[in-house]
């Protein structure tokens, strides 16, 4: 009977498995880049154009995001971005329930600009919520919660009464 020992091949096998790597340039990995597709441009794999967001009147306030986000964002780069009504008006122009809004103020109690406004939608038990302003960069838009008492946002709001 002849016996062969493993250990030797075995050793063989990760020596050579340890000098092929050493073939192989190591370089570090890049973390991965994640970029939303543009509203505007159809995406490689896409051959038909974009669908622009719409609103989804028997839908969540997941659902309607989309287009939520789409009116803040086109307000900001507008001439009004500074002025909650502007965001009224264009959310209900785009569909949604005026008297389901509340704004914050556009001025401070001492008449300066707000350095941030925020405005929302109540939509069955959750809110769609928006925030502009110098204070903080780029739009927001997200849903959050809807509070037990009622409304969306906490502390004073304005009156829509236009």
């Amino acid at each position: 009977m002849i016996r062969l020992n493993r250990r030797p091949a075995a050793l063989l096998a990760l020596a050579a498995a340890l000098a092929l790597a050493g073939c192989t340039p190591v370089t570090p990995e890049a973390a991965p880049t994640v970029t939303a597709p543009s509203a505007s441009a159809p995406t490689a794999s896409s051959s038909a154009p974009p669908v622009a967001p719409s609103f989804v009147a028997d839908g969540s306030a997941a659902d309607n995001l989309p287009l939520f986000t789409q009116v803040v964002q086109t307000v900001w780069a507008g001439p009004d971005r500074a002025a909650g009504r502007a965001y009224v008006d264009a959310l209900v122009a785009a569909g949604f329930d005026k008297t389901a809004m509340q704004v914050t103020a556009d001025q401070t109690t001492i008449g300066n600009a707000a350095e941030s406004i925020e405005f929302s939608v109540r939509w069955q038990d959750d809110c769609l919520v928006g925030q502009v302003g110098p204070s903080i960069g780029d739009p927001v838009a997200a849903v959050l919660p809807g509070l037990t008492a009622g409304g969306c946002l906490i502390g004073q709001t304005r009156t829509i009464d236009w």
